[in-house]
């Protein structure tokens, strides 16, 4: 797989012309395929002609757009990154994250719900999928296990530290091997040494972690796809080993990364700004919520106050998502799930005034239950049952 900078499939009226003179063109069974379920609210949102549509997604920090200006300041180079990535941007993801004391150095279970896109990852690597029920007694030793190290997405409820330390425990025992997915440092707790405790637990257990990190939502860089991928190893003579393999596995997949959006992450990982945006996200929340009652709503909302970090599970049905898309031109996923960096004060009236009405136009809707669910989804390469 390689990384483009775009792709397009266009018709050609050459094609057409000399259609009759051969049997069919390759793509002739090739179908319609659904919109991708994240990207494609966007799609839908940037048709819609209401001039109070509403896109729940991220905006542009402040941070962001100091730190593009001093990189254009600094006239910098456009030359190909190395195939390990820009090593200061590398260096500042991982060092905060890890601690200071930390030396730089086919089974898959994921939780239910999950981040829509970490099953057709590992589904689509050829491992079958299938629900898992049995007690974690029963699940397979050297199985790979995926947990979000914080502000977990789409449900914005994380384990108590008590229930990080029993989760420890059994990877521990089970010899699982555990790859973290972080993307929101810093909006669980304001505080990303915090937000990073049970990644720290697990690597000072003794437990083989990998760490994948992503500066789309806490800088907002979604369109620059930056991020990390670090393996936690046992000394600096394996981490040499390890890297270079990687390295191997890199060159042909997409040689080397992008540079202009590791250099803006680069440039401002550390500075106040990340946290002022995480105390503006915990206060809309509540903002929120006290909308939603002012408008009317009798429904207990306090699982919005009690979520954390920039996304926001609803507990709105599909048919409700698609009322609100329709009737009130508001985007989001179909499972509910919400940006709360898109709720603004000159759109949060709007919301909650739509919001009561999605459930009390459509039958059958009954009230929302608890969201969070603990049954794990099996990913497995062999294993039959």
């Amino acid at each position: 797989a390689a990384l483009l900078s775009g792709i397009a499939a266009a018709f050609h009226p050459g094609l057409a012309a000399a259609a009759s003179a051969r049997a069919s063109s390759w793509w002739t069974h090739v179908e319609m395929g659904p919109p991708d379920p994240i990207l494609g609210v966007t799609e839908g949102f940037k048709r819609d002609t209401n001039s109070k549509k509403m896109n729940l997604g991220p905006y542009v920090l402040p941070s962001v757009l100091k730190a593009e200006a001093q990189i254009a300041a600094k006239t910098l180079d456009k030359e190909s990154l190395p195939v390990g990535g820009l090593a200061e941007f590398c260096k500042a993801s991982v060092e905060p994250t890890l601690g200071e004391k930390s030396r730089v150095l086919k089974n898959v279970f994921l939780p239910k719900p999950s981040w829509v896109n970490h099953t057709p990852i590992f589904r689509d690597t050829g491992m079958q999928l299938r629900l898992k029920k049995k007690k974690k007694k029963n699940i397979l030793e050297q199985s790979a296990l995926l947990l979000h190290a914080c502000t977990h997405n789409p449900m914005g409820v994380d384990p108590r530290l008590e229930q990080w330390k029993e989760i420890a425990t059994v990877a521990k025992k089970r010899n699982f091997f555990v790859l973290f997915d972080m993307a929101y440092e810093g909006f669980a707790s304001g505080d990303g040494d915090k937000d990073a405790w049970a990644l720290h637990h697990f690597i000072e257990q003794g437990i083989n972690v990998c760490l994948c990190q992503s500066y789309a939502k806490n800088i907002g860089l979604y369109g620059e796809h930056v991020g990390t991928f670090t393996v936690v190893c046992k000394d600096a003579d394996e981490a040499k080993r390890v890297e270079s393999q990687l390295k191997i596995l890199i060159s042909p997949m997409y040689s080397n990364s992008p540079l202009n959006g590791a250099q803006i992450a680069s440039t401002i990982l550390n500075t106040p700004e990340l946290k002022g945006m995480a105390d503006c996200i915990i206060s809309v929340q509540t903002q929120l919520v006290f909308n939603l009652k002012k408008k009317g709503s009798t429904h207990n909302w306090q699982h919005i106050t009690d979520q954390i970090g920039m996304s926001c599970f609803t507990e709105l049905k599909p048919e409700q998502v698609e009322w609100l898309t329709k009737e009130f031109s508001t985007y989001m996923t179909k499972d509910g799930c919400i940006s709360v960096a898109g709720v603004t004060s000159s759109n949060m009236g709007y919301l909650a005034h739509g919001i009561p009405r999605s459930s009390s136009n459509i039958p059958g809707v009954k009230k929302q239950g608890q969201p969070f669910c603990l049954q794990p989804l099996l990913l497995g390469s062999s294993h039959t049952e």
